[in-house]
């Protein structure tokens, strides 16, 4: 073996013994690098003749190539088993199933709303919508609950660092009463404008409100819908026949009863509390209460600008919440807000 073989061989045998491009770089300036062993042999050709030169740089030249073709042949082998090795650490099951975006669905208590204001609507009603930080009067004050009246402490009320103009601080609303008034108020001023006789108020206010409460039935944010019918000749008989009918529409179910319980609202009297009872199914035969309702307080048509000698009528509030356990038969209403979407999927 000349000296050229020699030269190859230890070549080959160094790039294989190179873990790393590093190593194999590093391994490479041995033999073609500024002083690598070809390098210094390409050097000592200047005291050769002509004749030598071309036989001897001739030789030299195939021994370069047999070195870098091992060189690059080693390069792709560590490229392959890097390849390799980052294929293993980034592996996909293929046998699992493909990930697919799965349709949407509106939430239950959504469900529930569009169900309510789409049967009041039918009913001749319009939906009213609202500021969720209210003024202390348009909460409290205008609905006859003045300050310092002791049915306030039956709500207890987030309030804001901002004062209104009366110095109270605004609150979010604790109830969707307010946009009762404010409704009333826009619908006397468009009326009034047009120069024609002011039409019934028939309206219900749904949206989020907010107490300081927290259980397995109450949550610090939660839904009402309040409702409202004004006119000259609206008594209680309209609540109960409009009631009812809301409920058994709601539910499907004709077999259902109905009850009113007296019980004390300062915006209403005589006011009552409404209770359904379900006929058949798992809640056969028990009462479960499911809004408040009155007559209006004659303090509270005043206040929405109107003569409470002239004009009477029911409101009732109701929370949808309570109704969506109820239809769904769901029993702890943080699931409502918890986000589960094994929980939300049985809706869609």
């Amino acid at each position: 073996m000349n000296e050229l073989d020699s030269i190859v061989d230890s070549a080959r045998h160094a790039f294989s013994q190179a873990s790393t491009p590093a190593d194999l770089e590093n391994a490479k300036a041995q033999f073609t690098g500024k002083a690598g062993r070809i390098t210094e042999l390409m050097k000592g050709m200047a005291a050769l003749s002509v004749d030598e030169k071309k036989s001897r740089g001739a030789a030299i030249n195939l021994a370069k190539q047999a070195i870098e073709a091992a060189l690059n042949d080693r390069r792709q082998a560590l490229a392959d088993a890097e390849l390799q090795t980052q294929l293993k650490a980034e592996a996909l099951d293929v046998s699992l199933p493909g990930r697919v975006r799965e349709p949407g669905g509106l939430h239950p208590v959504s469900l529930t709303m569009e169900r309510i204001e789409q049967i009041f609507a039918s009913m001749g009603f319009d939906v009213a919508d609202g500021p969720e930080i209210e003024s202390d009067w348009h909460s409290f004050t205008s609905l006859n609950n003045p300050p310092n009246h002791p049915a306030r402490s039956m709500q207890d009320t987030f309030y804001v660092d901002i004062n209104g103009e009366d110095g109270i601080p605004y609150n979010l609303r604790p109830h969707t009463s307010p946009m009762q008034v404010r409704y009333a108020h826009a619908h006397i001023k468009k009326h009034a404008a047009s120069g024609k006789p002011m039409p019934e108020i028939r309206v219900i206010a749904p949206g989020r409100t907010y107490r300081v409460d927290s259980d397995a039935t109450h949550s610090p944010m939660f839904h009402q819908c309040e409702g409202l019918w004004l006119g000259e000749n609206v008594s209680f008989k309209d609540l109960k026949v409009v009631f009812t009918d809301f409920c058994r529409t709601f539910f499907e179910s004709d077999d259902l009863a109905l009850r009113f319980r007296p019980s004390f609202f300062p915006f209403t009297e005589p006011s009552a509390e409404i209770d359904i009872q379900f006929q058949t199914g798992p809640l056969a035969g028990r009462w479960l209460e499911v809004a408040g309702s009155g007559q209006v307080h004659p303090a509270v048509v005043r206040n929405m600008g109107l003569d409470p000698e002239k004009y009477i009528g029911f409101a009732f509030g109701m929370g949808p919440d309570r109704l969506t356990m109820l239809r769904y038969g769901v029993n702890d209403l943080r699931l409502f807000f918890d986000g589960d979407i094994r929980f939300l999927r049985q809706f869609r």
